[in-house]
């Protein structure tokens, strides 16, 4: 699979969220903002949920739409929202399939140990349904803000 470029179209995908469905091609016409994190409840990745709650609004008064997408559960996303009052949707992908397409399930090393997980990326798609923006092996602080900046751009 080639990797995902900026002017690509975005990949599609429906797949089960806190808040329902979320289907990639019904929200055609918003700027979308994917965050690919690793795991719910991590420091890193509360670290960004929460920055990206805390502009939700913002975010929304740009036109954009953020969600948060990571292969824990349901059960999990619903146990992480309500611990740290999150705001935006969270999408289960417990099969990889988005996380696969977009590039961001890939082989990872920890204390020498080889394994495969979710490299921590966020993708920003137009209102046309391509990418926008691309960040790959994001650093939280100021990522939420630099990824608004960019939003409110398109």
């Amino acid at each position: 699979m080639a990797e995902l470029a900026t002017g690509s179209e975005a990949p599609h995908f429906s797949l089960p969220a806190d808040e329902g469905e979320i289907r990639l091609t019904e929200l055609r016409g918003k700027i979308v903002v994917l965050f690919f994190y690793p795991q719910d409840n991590t420091p890193g990745c509360t670290a960004e949920a929460i920055d990206f709650s805390r502009l939700n609004d913002e975010f929304m008064r740009a036109g954009a739409i953020v969600i948060g997408i990571s292969p824990d559960s349901l059960r999990k996303h619903a146990n992480f929202k309500s611990k740290h009052a999150l705001t935006t949707p969270l999408v289960s992908d417990e099969t990889h399939e988005a996380l696969t397409a977009y590039g961001v399930w890939a082989e990872k090393t920890m204390f020498g140990k080889k394994y495969m997980g979710v490299v921590r990326t966020t993708v920003l798609i137009d209102r046309e349904g391509k990418v926008a923006r691309i960040w790959r092996k994001v650093r939280v602080p100021g990522h939420a803000e630099e990824v608004l900046a960019a939003a409110r751009a398109l």
